[in-house]
């Protein structure tokens, strides 16, 4: 890596949204390291590279602390400051929350929320420290909606909506900028993960990753606290979360997501 380049830090960066984001730095002239438990990895790494960008992995498994301690050592041993960072590893488990495993939603639970919370307090303190620097966070407008059949994981997300508002309040008199991304479905390989391709939003369309990431990467660079991103259908999706009644959006997420609800 140079030093001469601002250095970009990316959490599930294997493929998705998190590989597209990764793209985005590196057109926009970051050095980057980037992060994922798989072993993508190096494949998406490689890709990154042809691009022309200076790019460092680190194959760490954030739902564990001590994964989130080697990223961070990775990070440190730079010896540069981290000028943007994306927060964007996650996983979702589909299924009535009765029948789903435990481990399956607790992990949600540790990489959406723990990982976050962990590696944001790792950052945040040396972003304060230089008075500089803007942070990530991939929520999702499941976080303004019930989710029926998805419990947990639109908890998750509304948990991370809530922590980088408050964060970006917190932070808003310092050189440092918090800002939310919040997707809708998206052509990733998310609803495969989460044993949804039987369900109505696993079958619908999708938003293209490379539009989420370009239009999340814009709001990071213009300090706006969340973002809305993909299609119109998109945004208005998620105008509508705010205008209606929890009742009504667990509903019609029921709908959505109810397992054979595709069939």
């Amino acid at each position: 890596m140079t030093n001469t380049k601002p250095l970009a830090v990316v959490t599930g960066a294997s493929s998705g949204i998190g590989f597209e984001l990764a793209k985005v730095f590196a057109d926009n002239g970051y050095d980057l390291l980037v992060n994922a438990e798989d072993n993508g990895l190096e494949a998406a790494a490689e890709q990154l590279r042809a691009a022309g960008a200076h790019v460092q992995t680190i194959q760490t498994d954030l739902s564990t602390y001590d994964g989130v301690e080697q990223l961070y050592a990775a990070i440190v041993s730079t010896g540069r400051p981290v000028s943007a960072a994306a927060l964007n590893a996650g996983v979702g488990q589909g299924g009535a929350f009765i029948d789903t495993d435990l481990a399956d939603e607790i992990r949600i639970i540790d990489l959406n929320v723990t990982s976050t919370v962990h590696l944001a307090k790792r950052l945040l303190k040396d972003m304060v420290t230089r008075d500089a620097g803007r942070v990530l966070v991939t929520s999702s407008i499941a976080s303004t909606m019930p989710g029926s059949f998805q419990a947990v994981y639109n908890a998750s997300k509304s948990f991370l909506q809530s922590f980088a508002q408050a964060l970006g309040n917190e932070l808003k008199d310092t050189g440092v900028t918090i800002t939310a991304l919040m997707p809708g479905p998206t052509d990733t390989d998310f609803f495969h993960r989460a044993d949804m391709e039987d369900t109505k939003i696993g079958q619908a369309t999708k938003d293209d990753p490379a539009l989420v990431a370009k239009q999340g990467f814009e709001a990071l660079m213009g300090g706006k606290n969340k973002i809305i991103a993909g299609s119109a259908t998109t945004k208005a999706q998620g105008v509508a979360g705010k205008l209606l009644p929890d009742k009504l959006k667990a509903a019609a997420h029921r709908q959505m997501a109810q397992p054979e609800s595709g069939e």
